[in-house]
């Protein structure tokens, strides 16, 4: 199928739910690659894949009784990722610990709720692996408000969020409300893995919250930048995953995230400073410069 052929059928009033997809993937990645920013700085890319587990069960709840998907899956993914913020400041259990407790165990029970539902099989599975068609229009305005809300959250506190992120003690230091931050961080994320579920699916969410920022993070040492060039790559790898899955009829989820990481490897491969083959290249030219190893860089600028 040619560009031209898959532009016609958006615009097909018969292919409906085409749009409709479309729009989510690019808002789901768009705030997604603004959130992956600071998990990718925080190094806790678990986070998405263990949030993801937690909304399951407000999926459930409300597939089950007839109510809105994002609200249901929101309610449940803030309520823990809250319990998980507090109960991680106890330090005698590490925070993984926690999570891997917590989330795990609301998956569970998000499949115990959903497998008294008729159509079980059926519906466990658009969970797990997104549907393009099952999107109504109601979530698409669900859907912008969750992201306004989040990018919103996320300029207003974006040097707190930032500074926790680098150095939690240093951050406390400073007297910043660290628990408070912990909190935040975990309910954006929540949010954008709710927003992301449906089109993306439970499982695969991980791919579009972390891949994006990772291979931005590759391509800047500036975060300012870093933090346009993921939501740019995301929404880009969004709409070609979504031709592609159109073309070739493959799981939209699926495709989108081999897309991403096709564009993360070649970024891994050939970016300018960050590259294996750019590495490669300046150690001879720096071993002949002064006989030492080239130093790495400190990390990204703090100011973007």
């Amino acid at each position: 199928m040619s560009p031209v052929d898959f532009l016609t059928d958006l615009l097909n009033p018969d292919l409906a739910f085409l749009p409709k997809a479309l729009i989510v993937a690019v808002m789901s990645s768009i705030i997604c690659g603004v959130v992956g920013c600071y998990v990718v700085l925080r190094g806790m890319a678990f986070i998405g894949d263990a949030v993801s587990h937690a909304v399951f069960p407000g999926l459930a709840v409300a597939f089950v009784v007839g109510g809105n998907l994002v609200i249901g899956g929101m309610i449940a993914g803030v309520l823990t990722a809250v319990l998980v913020a507090v109960l991680a400041q106890f330090r005698r259990l590490r925070e993984d610990s926690v999570i891997g407790i917590l989330f795990v165990a609301a998956f569970a029970l998000g499949v115990v709720i959903i497998s008294a539902a008729p159509g079980y099989a059926g519906s466990l599975e658009q969970f797990l692996f997104g549907s393009i068609t099952g999107i109504p229009d109601s979530d698409l305005i669900t859907v912008a408000v969750m992201g306004l809300v989040v990018l919103g959250i996320a300029l207003l506190l974006h040097k707190e969020l930032v500074a926790v992120s680098l150095d939690r003690e240093m951050a406390r230091a400073l007297g910043l409300k660290v628990l408070a931050l912990d909190v935040v961080l975990y309910v954006l994320v929540a949010l954008a893995v709710v927003v992301a579920v449906q089109t993306i699916g439970n499982i695969l969410v991980l791919a579009l919250l972390v891949a994006p920022a990772a291979t931005a993070r590759l391509l800047t040492d500036r975060l300012g930048r870093m933090m346009l060039l993921a939501p740019l790559i995301g929404g880009v790898g969004a709409v070609v995953g979504l031709y592609l899955s159109w073309s070739f009829d493959t799981p939209t989820g699926g495709t989108i995230v081999l897309v991403l990481t096709a564009v993360f490897l070649v970024v891994w491969l050939v970016a300018p400073r960050h590259g294996v083959l750019a590495r490669r290249m300046r150690r001879p030219r720096a071993a002949t410069d002064d006989g030492s190893a080239p130093t790495r860089d400190s990390g990204l600028a703090a100011a973007g």
